[in-house]
């Protein structure tokens, strides 16, 4: 069985085989966000007929886990550390450390007080 069920471009820069699941599966979570959605809005909904709601869920509960919300998880986009992650750089603190030093991050600059 493939890894990898539906094709997946690659991502720039260092890959290792953490990065490579981590972006294949934020390009699934991606691609069926819309239809989770609307699948969970219909499931939710009590003014709906029962029948209706019980289909929603079970095209919800047969969709694979990679398209799961909860399977992303915050990883270091350029070493794939799953620990220490900044949010919003998406880097562990040593990337983050030494980008900032060198001027790559917008905003950042060395604490001086």
């Amino acid at each position: 069985m493939k890894r990898f069920v539906k094709p997946v471009a690659p991502p720039s820069g260092f890959v290792n085989t953490r990065i490579l699941r981590d972006h294949f599966k934020r390009q699934m979570f991606m691609q069926n966000e819309v239809t989770t959605r609307a699948l969970k809005f219909i499931a939710r909904n009590a003014a709906l007929p029962q029948k209706l709601r019980l289909e929603a869920q079970l095209q919800l509960t047969s969709m694979p886990n990679y398209t799961r919300a909860n399977q992303l998880k915050g990883r270091c986009v350029d070493t794939g550390r799953g620990k220490g992650v900044i949010r919003d750089f998406r880097l562990c603190r040593y990337q983050f450390r030494m980008q900032a030093y060198e001027g790559l991050l917008p905003g950042v600059k060395k604490g001086v007080w």
